[in-house]
């Protein structure tokens, strides 16, 4: 019997969703120590060597219990509009303003923004990707989603050649990436990016450039970070919005605030959009937000940060190498490694089965099925060819990355018995 009203349609859980959700129906709860998260999609959230001291509590006032605008307040978006002129546009005539900015509440919710603001274009979306946008990329109606294939053969890189020829020939009017890529972990930067920009500006094609990972960039100089505002031209006429937030390069994911940075006509519709979609962020995590945007500070911890991870990145590879869990080449950004099962046991080898045995052992990880963005099911699921890989993340702590391993080690050792 169909439980469901008729009036609704089911609303399919995505990727760290689905596997919270049915770890819950096993005994975990968040914070659990006899389990290890090893497919959450957020960092460690506590003290880490170097990085400055953690925001503990968000004083409130009388005006704080009133709506906040739904473009956000003045002074965040200016210190936003500010930090990135600090960090990517020195020297550069075309600087952001306040006027460049949207505040709005977690990243989906920015995202969400983004896409309601998009006309009837073909909008490309690489495959894999994130999750969460296969619901955003089909609730909207006006656009249409094009899936674009990263080939593993070529490391999932995106070759700029055929995006060019991509753009041109099926008449992309904007392209949704994120940028390092979730899961893949590579990252698009340097004269590459510049080019990626400017493939946007000449097919007036706009890039959504979903940055929340810009911090997490690997085997570089501690400090660099990555984001296309450093290769826009003109602020107010480029295509390219910026979105990012507090969830992953700050470590706050719980404070739920996120931006869009962008062209002014962009930015206003992104707001105008708020209106219906969230009503504006919460205002006194906004305020909160502030003392979080000094441009010294932002650099200081991105550089304290790469140190720490890049230390849980090595386990994490050297993990997943000794079980037989097969990375052709190790992720460039991200705190994710994505991993094949084809050198694992016949019975192992399927992400969904790995998952359901690893989770048998406490272990938590998010099948690759999760991250062949396919909007409407156009494309038939048991043919995805992600059904041998895993995401695993080291964003938790050490500790839980650890135990992690430890156990999927013993796992895989026994299926080979």
């Amino acid at each position: 019997m169909n439980d469901m009203l008729t009036s609704f349609r089911r609303v399919p859980r995505t990727g760290v969703i689905f596997i919270d959700t049915e770890a819950r129906k096993r005994g975990y709860r968040r914070g659990a120590a006899d389990w290890a998260n090893l497919g959450q999609g957020q960092p460690e959230t506590g003290a880490i060597e170097g990085i400055s001291p953690r925001l503990q509590n968000i004083p409130l006032d009388i005006p704080d219990m009133e709506y906040a605008s739904v473009e956000g307040l003045t002074e965040l978006r200016d210190a936003i509009a500010q930090l990135y002129n600090a960090r990517y546009r020195k020297g550069l005539p075309s600087q952001y303003s306040a006027e460049n900015i949207v505040i709005s509440g977690g990243g989906r919710t920015s995202l969400t923004r983004a896409l309601a603001s998009v006309a009837k274009v073909n909008l490309g979306h690489f495959i894999p990707d994130y999750t969460a946008y296969e619901e955003l990329l089909e609730i909207f109606g006006l656009f249409k989603a094009i899936p674009l294939q990263l080939d593993p053969a070529q490391d999932y890189t995106l070759d700029l050649h055929w995006m060019e020829r991509t753009m041109r020939g099926m008449g992309l009017g904007a392209l949704l990436m994120s940028n390092p890529h979730n899961p893949t972990g590579k990252v698009i930067m340097g004269g590459r990016l510049r080019d990626l920009v400017g493939l946007g500006r000449k097919y007036d094609c706009a890039l959504l450039m979903d940055e929340f990972y810009s911090h997490y960039i690997w085997d570089v100089a501690y400090g660099t970070t990555v984001s296309a505002a450093q290769y826009v031209e003109d602020v107010d006429k480029d295509p390219v919005l910026v979105v990012d937030g507090l969830t992953k390069n700050w470590r706050y994911p719980g404070l739920r605030l996120s931006w869009i940075l962008g062209p002014k006509t962009a930015v206003d519709a992104a707001g105008s959009a708020g209106s219906f979609i969230d009503g504006g962020a919460v205002r006194p995590v906004q305020r909160a937000a502030l003392g979080l945007m000094d441009p010294a500070t932002v650099a200081s911890d991105a550089a304290a940060l790469q140190k720490h991870f890049m230390a849980k990145r090595q386990i994490m590879l050297q993990g997943l190498q000794e079980m037989g869990v097969h990375v052709p080449n190790k992720p460039q950004g991200t705190f994710y490694v994505w991993g094949s099962l084809e050198e694992l046991p016949a019975d192992l080898r399927d992400c969904m089965a790995f998952f359901q045995a690893a989770m048998e052992q406490k272990v938590l990880c998010v099948p690759g099925v999760f991250f062949d963005v396919n909007p409407g099911k156009r494309r038939t699921a048991q043919h995805s060819q992600y059904n041998q890989h895993i995401r695993f993340s080291f964003g938790p702590p050490l500790e839980s990355v650890e135990l992690g391993l430890s156990r999927l080690k013993a796992l895989v050792a026994q299926h080979r018995r």
